[in-house]
């Protein structure tokens, strides 16, 4: 099916042409529950309140989930085998976000939304509440039955190169614009001592660190992650404005300040390069409206990643494990 698709840019609603996205529609619920949105929302909203941090946790609970099995909230299920217990989804958080916003749903309208569409509206009110845009989220997910840890292998990582980057987000249909602008929602992450800290001590083979790393943040981050430190240490990935969903995350990759190898690697190859140019670029006032543009769009497409509808799959009563 089809729809318009709405997002807020500077305050601004912006009314997008009509997309399309499979069976998934905005306003799926909006005559078997109408309130889940407002549920979501306001349940995002009450944890934000007490942690700020969790908004970027569950852009990345999303992000993980629609990478493996597409989005399903596979990333869900608790099981020794399942994909949460993946190296890459160790760190993960915001599942009980997710499980009171289902508890919710399912007292207001028993096995009707699913726990997919609960992650891709979270995300969505995450981006939101830290001053990003706002769109409408097309619904209609529903949820797999199936997690395996091991399908989690291929998960986008923090040494990989620009080319493995581009190669791992085009097996999930996304270009390299999608890449560089769903990077971009590191402006609210956080991540260890542990991804980055081999940048900061014997990078090279002469045993320096990574020399595309401004000398005087190189410093500051030797202090914060000392070589034999705490390596689970928390670091923002924007050093600017860590709560605040903006564009100082590419004024960062421009000038050195990129924390993750990855990150800092999309200013060393042409293509990329100009992506991370036009969201850190001040033109004629246009500062930041161009990501509050292309994010959304790139998330929608993100959020459809081979999502089960109709009679696939399945609504789950609770959403930690199978029905």
């Amino acid at each position: 099916m089809e729809s318009v698709y709405l997002v807020m840019a500077m305050g601004v609603m912006i009314v997008f042409g009509v997309l399309g996205e499979g069976d998934l529609k905005t306003g799926f619920y909006s005559s078997s529950c109408p309130t889940s949105e407002s549920i979501v929302r306001s349940t995002v909203e009450k944890y934000f309140d007490k942690d700020p941090t969790l908004a970027a946790a569950l852009l990345r609970l999303h992000f993980h989930d629609c990478f493996v099995q597409g989005c399903d909230a596979s990333v869900l299920i608790e099981s020794a085998s399942a994909e949460r217990k993946a190296l890459p989804n160790l760190g993960l958080r915001g599942f009980q976000v997710i499980h009171d916003a289902k508890s919710q749903l399912e007292a207001a309208c028993p096995g009707v939304v699913s726990c997919a569409d609960i992650l891709a509206l979270a995300a969505r009110d995450a981006v939101d509440l830290s001053g990003g845009p706002r769109w409408g989220v097309p619904t209609g997910r529903r949820d797999g039955r199936v997690s395996l840890s091991s399908d989690a292998s291929n998960l986008p990582g923090p040494l990989d190169s620009v080319a493995v980057q581009r190669r791992k987000f085009a097996a999930k249909g996304l270009d390299e614009h999608d890449l560089v602008t769903l990077v971009g929602a590191h402006t609210i992450g956080q991540t260890d001592c542990l991804f980055f800290r081999y940048r900061l001590y014997n990078f090279t083979t002469s045993g320096t660190a990574d020399p595309t790393i401004t000398q005087t943040f190189l410093q500051q981050l030797q202090t914060l992650c000392p070589e034999e430190g705490d390596a689970s240490r928390r670091v923002a990935l924007d050093k600017d404005s860590q709560l605040k969903f903006d564009v100082s995350f590419f004024k960062n990759v421009r000038d050195g300040y990129g924390i993750l190898e990855s990150d800092q690697r999309l200013w060393g190859e042409a293509s990329t390069r100009r992506v991370v140019e036009n969201y850190a670029g001040n033109v004629r006032g246009l500062l930041g409206v161009r990501f509050n543009f292309e994010f959304p769009k790139a998330m929608i497409k993100m959020s459809s990643i081979e999502v089960k509808t109709g009679t696939q799959g399945e609504i789950r009563k609770i959403c930690s494990k199978f029905n």
